[in-house]
């Protein structure tokens, strides 16, 4: 009887599941509202800034224009308007960066024509002139003419001065000599004697030492230095073989330009 009553009775008995269920769509639809209104925040802020962008263009292009007609001297007659961007607004600026571009480079090329200065002319002496200018009489030309080269012979005579106190290089030449006895039994040091009495302008006389050959005979390796204008080789060659008495031979063991 009691379970009669019970099926009748209209009773909800899942209720909970039901008032779950509706919290969780609510937090869902709560949700997907606030990433819309994040959304359409977002994209006002970047509308916002695309504006104040445009008008910092507009505001540059502006000033640009002023200054670039102060430049042609004209009077600026552009006027800045801050109506929302669109895509008029950006071709307008475009075709300003265009025109301020090519008004620039006339500025520029007007400013290269007119820099160079223009030769001055000279002033071509008229025929009366000319004519005041004769000297009839020829005085004054003739004491000017023997005044020029009196003048003239003076610095010719300075420069030849000057020219002749200016050192010039002496070409010179170290030569290493090596003079062979007759034998072992020739006194050296009388050789070395003979040969250092061999004397000219522009030969000077080195170090020398006795060099072993073969069979205890030495030779004697000399060096001197000589003007190569003034001394020559083949007559220095010549002069120490004529030393019969005690050389052999001359032969050239060293040569150097100094």
């Amino acid at each position: 009887m009691s379970l009669e009553i019970l099926a009748q009775e209209k009773v909800w008995l899942d209720k909970s599941k039901y008032a779950d269920a509706e919290r969780v769509y609510y937090e869902k639809q709560s949700k997907i509202d606030e990433c819309e209104s994040s959304v359409i925040y977002s994209r006002d802020t970047e509308s916002s800034n695309t504006i104040n962008a445009i008008n910092d263009l507009k505001n540059a292009f502006q000033k640009l224009e002023i200054r670039v007609s102060v430049l042609e001297g004209k009077s600026s007659t552009s006027s800045s308007s801050n109506s929302s961007p669109s895509n008029q607004d950006i071709e307008q600026l475009q075709s300003r960066l265009a025109q301020l571009e090519d008004r620039v480079k006339s500025l520029e090329i007007k400013n290269a024509a007119q820099s160079p200065s223009k030769p001055e002319e000279k002033e071509t002496p008229t025929k009366n002139d000319e004519d005041d200018d004769v000297d009839l009489f020829g005085s004054e030309s003739e004491e000017e003419t023997e005044e020029a080269a009196k003048l003239k012979a003076q610095r010719v005579a300075e420069y030849s001065a000057r020219k002749s106190k200016k050192p010039t290089l002496i070409a010179k030449s170290n030569i290493i000599l090596d003079v062979k006895p007759w034998d072992d039994e020739t006194d050296m040091k009388e050789l070395e004697k003979a040969v250092r009495q061999v004397a000219t302008d522009g030969l000077l006389w080195g170090a020398s030492k006795l060099v072993p050959l073969a069979y205890g005979i030495h030779k004697l390796q000399i060096s001197c230095v000589v003007e190569d204008e003034k001394v020559s080789i083949d007559w220095l060659q010549e002069t120490l073989q004529e030393i019969e008495d005690f050389i052999q031979s001359v032969d050239i063991a060293a040569f150097n330009k100094i």
